[in-house]
């Protein structure tokens, strides 16, 4: 189970086993990816066969970059979600506008690399219901998330914003509890780093991440 104050999202799950993993390890969020580009992408029928297997109590999360109206209401139709994740370049107006459209929390991501990236965390913190600080995609990568690489966490440090908010961004079991210790995070994001290859979760990752939580 994950430390007692620290709650851990697991993303990109595309097997019923790596639910079981997840709940086993004391997740409180899983996320699906729908995104065509990404390993992890799942179509409308896998993703509501997993996400039907989520235990209550568990979040669900649906991983969107820049997404049409057309296929978030596809989703939302087919696949029982609590939480949109914007992982794209929509602006603060798109998030709120979202948030009257479908009746869902916001959960907005952002890339950091460099102190001067900061500035926009503090806009989507007005308007988001909860923002995903994660590392700056590397240039010319074909994925927004999930590239496995961190950022340096002191830049964050001590730093709070109006909403909930949750760490991402090459963390792993190895280096979890450092990037806790050094950030504050009370929430944590984990996808490749517990993944033996892309989209290919490891159970014995899973349960290693959230041990390491506990130190």
């Amino acid at each position: 189970m994950a430390a007692a104050g620290v709650r851990v999202k697991f993303c990109g799950l595309t097997r019923s086993r790596d639910v079981a993993a997840a709940a086993a390890a004391g997740a409180a969020y899983v996320g699906f990816v729908f995104f065509p580009k990404s390993p992890r992408h799942l179509s409308l029928d896998a993703a509501r066969a997993l996400a039907l297997d989520v235990p209550a109590g568990i979040a669900k999360v649906a991983l969107t970059v820049d997404a049409s109206d057309a296929e978030l209401d596809a989703i939302l139709a087919e696949v029982p979600i609590d939480i949109l994740q914007l992982h794209g370049r929509e602006t603060p107006e798109r998030v709120t506008a979202l948030r009257t459209r479908t009746g869902l929390p916001q959960m907005k991501a952002v890339g950091v690399a460099e102190a001067a990236d900061l500035a926009i965390l503090d806009r989507y913190g007005r308007v988001a219901d909860m923002i995903l600080v994660d590392a700056k995609a590397p240039k010319g990568a074909a994925l927004p998330g999930g590239n496995g690489v961190p950022f340096d966490w002191r830049l964050i440090a001590g730093r709070r914003w109006p909403v909930p908010w949750m760490l991402a961004g090459g963390l792993t079991p190895e280096n979890v509890a450092e990037a806790v210790r050094l950030t504050g995070a009370r929430q944590v994001d984990v996808s490749s780093g517990v993944e033996t290859a892309p989209g290919v979760k490891d159970p014995d990752r899973i349960a290693a991440f959230a041990a390491a939580l506990q130190t």
